[in-house]
């Protein structure tokens, strides 16, 4: 399947983002870890949150949680701590993404869990048995749900569970997210320390809880407004919190620097929000910003600003080749076929200094089966009419109404097989 864009002159609309995956799964595993929990409210229904339900839920050996990494990383360490013996396993690119560092912390502290192919790769056999308490040091610059994953389990255990972390935190505000929703069902984790954190033992308490809405797909809004020629342009948004504790909830100051202002109306009767983002000069010449704490708005931004003409640098990205594919590569690959020319360095530094070469006649993008390639490059049929997406169905990981979206605000989609 493959879609060709073509984008109208002006964007206006209201438009319901799909709700957060990040809190959607954190709460998804404190509800099964609660006695008499209520199942969480709104949950997402992208992909990544399905096959963390059906995880939750099956009975059978063998968990295939297909390609969500959120979804391999903490229900690796709830079924350390919950009765019987799993395979957990997921597609190919998953068996090649690290585990390694949360498998040797739960090992310390006593679980048991076979690496069933490649030492520190998925698939894992994992039995449930009763976990024990010890000071955990663990390298903080690789994956944040790592640490997560520990957290989540933490109040079950029979001792306060401290965590060091070392080096750089990457991530930081998925970490305090984690920490936000698990005080929301009374567990006591704090920072007692600048690197520590600190889970006290007790129990879950049964909570209605309702998903706030995601804030990382509200990103691709932005780079459309930003993109948008029309001054006159618009989108409304509800279901997203002023003051949310999601880590990519900062794109509104980020793109207020390339001229997309945010507003927040509240309704006098319901007390219910509604966000509007609207266009306005950007005058920006260069952009420089460190990624660690939003590394999933780097494509975004990558291609909003070679779109726009404004040089940056972006550090803090070294984990972007850690995801559902190696998006550093991808995005030199793919930027190429614009005619922009990407510098890396150190794998940690990705820039452009405005040199371009010859775009290709007819643009097709591939996708490497990330949802966020899809929809960081679709807003780029503003600029370049025509612009193809190969394999558009990715985005069901995170945003699986998004092509129906841009369809609601004038966009015009080819689809062909």
């Amino acid at each position: 399947m493959k879609y060709t864009l073509y984008a109208p002159n002006k964007i206006c609309g209201d438009i319901n983002l799909p709700s957060s995956k990040s809190i959607s799964n954190r709460a998804l595993i404190i509800w099964a870890l609660t006695d008499g929990g209520i199942l969480p409210e709104n949950l997402s229904v992208c992909d990544d949150t399905q096959v963390m339900i059906d995880a939750l839920k099956s009975t059978e050996p063998v968990v295939d949680i297909k390609a969500a990494g959120t979804s391999m990383r903490f229900l690796t360490a709830y079924f350390a701590v919950t009765p019987g013996t799993r395979i957990l396993t997921g597609t190919e690119r998953m068996k090649h993404r690290p585990i390694g560092i949360l498998v040797d912390a739960l090992r310390y502290m006593g679980a048991d869990i076979e690496y069933l192919e490649e030492e520190g790769y998925p698939p894992l056999k994992i039995t449930g048995k009763h976990l024990y308490c010890r000071p955990l040091s663990i390298p903080g610059n690789v994956s944040s749900q790592f640490i997560t994953a520990l957290l989540l389990i933490a109040p079950t255990l029979d001792e306060p569970l401290s965590i060091q972390l070392l080096d750089d935190v990457v991530s930081k505000p998925y970490i305090d997210l984690t920490r936000c929703i698990m005080s929301q069902f009374g567990a006591d984790v704090e920072w007692t320390d600048v690197d520590t954190i600190t889970v006290t033992p007790g129990k879950y308490k049964p909570l209605k809880f309702v998903i706030e809405n995601d804030w990382s797909a509200a990103s691709y809004w932005y780079e459309v407004l930003a993109l948008c020629d029309s001054y006159d342009s618009e989108v409304n948004f509800t279901g997203l919190q002023d003051g949310s504790r999601q880590g990519d909830s900062v794109v509104r100051y980020m793109f207020s620097l390339l001229g997309v202002k945010t507003a927040f109306t509240t309704d006098k009767e319901t007390g219910s929000q509604t966000m509007t983002i609207t266009r306005h000069n950007c005058i920006l010449p260069r952009l420089e910003y460190d990624f660690s704490n939003q590394p999933d708005q780097v494509q975004a931004f990558v291609a909003c600003c070679a779109a726009l003409d404004i040089q940056f640098k972006f550090t803090g990205i070294s984990t972007l080749r850690l995801k559902e594919t190696d998006r550093i590569k991808a995005m030199k690959a793919e930027m190429l076929k614009l005619g922009i020319v990407l510098t890396e360095e150190d794998g940690n530094t990705l820039s452009w200094d405005g040199k371009k070469t010859k775009a290709d006649d007819h643009i097709v993008i591939d996708t490497y089966d990330d949802h966020r390639m899809a929809m960081a490059f679709a807003p780029l049929s503003i600029k370049y009419p025509g612009l193809t997406i190969n394999n558009p169905e990715v985005v069901s990981k995170s945003y699986p109404t998004f092509w129906e979206d841009l369809e609601k605000v004038g966009f015009e989609i080819r689809k062909e097989e």
